[in-house]
C-alpha cells in the first residue's frame, strides 16, 4: 500500500503521527533488549511447558525457571505464556466415591422389605450412612 500512496497521507488518514509509524518500523528491523530477552525467554517457557505434558501454568514454569537460575516474575511469565498460547491444565474434580460394588465382602439384608407394611405415617424410618 505505502508503494501506491506517500507514508504521510496514509499516516494522515488514519490519525497517526508519521514519526510514530517510522519507530514502529525501526523496532520491527531491530528490536530492543527487552523484546530480544522475552522472545529467548518464551522459547524456554515452551520448553519447560512441554516436559511437563503441558500441565504447568506460570507459577510453577516460574519455579523451574528459578531452578534453572533465571528469575522473572510470574506477571511476566503469564503474559509470555498468554502470547504463546500456553496454559496449564485444572485438575479434575475431586469426586467422593460413595459405592464400591466389585467386593466379596457380605452385603447388608434389607430390612424394610422384611417389615410389615405401616398402617399409618411416621411409622418406618429409614436412614443411609452417606
Amino acid at each position: 500500500m505505502k508503494a501506491d500512496h506517500p507514508i504521510t497521507t496514509l499516516c494522515d488518514c488514519l490519525s497517526v503521527p508519521t514519526s510514530s509509524y517510522y519507530q514502529w518500523r525501526h523496532r520491527i528491523e531491530k528490536p530492543g533488549r527487552r523484546a530480544l530477552e522475552n522472545r529467548q525467554l518464551a522459547q524456554t517457557i515452551g520448553e519447560i511447558h512441554r516436559e511437563s505434558r503441558q500441565t504447568y501454568g506460570s507459577p510453577r514454569v516460574a519455579r523451574e525457571l528459578k531452578k534453572l537460575g533465571r528469575c522473572h516474575g510470574r506477571n511476566r511469565v503469564a503474559r509470555l505464556m498468554k502470547e504463546s498460547g500456553l496454559c496449564g491444565r485444572k485438575k479434575r474434580r475431586y469426586r467422593v466415591k460413595t459405592t464400591d460394588s466389585n467386593h466379596d465382602l457380605p452385603i447388608a439384608p434389607n430390612r424394610l422389605a422384611e417389615a410389615a407394611k405401616p398402617t399409618a405415617p411416621n411409622k418406618i424410618w429409614v436412614t443411609d450412612i452417606t
